[in-house]
């Protein structure tokens, strides 16, 4: 006769966490963009006090997060930040949230390398090496999905 525990529910032996279909590359850079994040939202709060905050990300650069390319970039490292939460803490919506954070940054990447340089006199040609993880990142995350959703 089998018998039930009262504990049954808090019991892990079959049941492994979301956080382990990840690899160690994702861990760290989801560390580097919750913290990103938390210092995008920062300098919203403190911007008004302060002259001069440069902003960088994939080839976007600002010198204020009130300007048009700092409102740009502050709101890509919140919803990498929120991404990164949503990952770290193993939720549904996760892995979707990535895909599209990834979808996005491959999108920014390829128009900061074709598009701008022949419409702005300012910002030269410069390939943008983020591609690289970026398309690892977005391989990854459509290939855990579904195990991540059903768990």
């Amino acid at each position: 006769m089998e018998e039930n525990s009262a504990f049954e529910e808090f019991e892990t032996q079959g049941n492994v966490r979301r956080r382990s279909l990840l690899p160690l590359w994702i861990k760290i850079f989801l560390w580097f963009f919750l913290i990103g994040g938390s210092f995008a939202v920062i300098f919203l709060m403190i911007a008004p006090f302060l002259s001069n905050i440069s902003l960088s990300l994939y080839g976007i650069n600002a010198s204020h997060p009130y300007t048009l390319p700092g409102i740009i970039v502050t709101s890509l490292f919140i919803f990498k930040g929120i991404v990164a939460y949503g990952l770290w803490f193993e939720q549904k919506w996760a892995p979707q949230a990535a895909i599209i954070d990834a979808v996005i940054g491959i999108g920014i990447c390829i128009i900061m390398m074709v598009v701008i340089p022949f419409t702005s006199p300012d910002i030269g040609f410069s390939l943008r090496l983020e591609l690289i993880p970026l398309y690892f990142y977005l391989v990854k995350m459509q290939n855990i999905k579904s195990t991540w959703e059903n768990r």
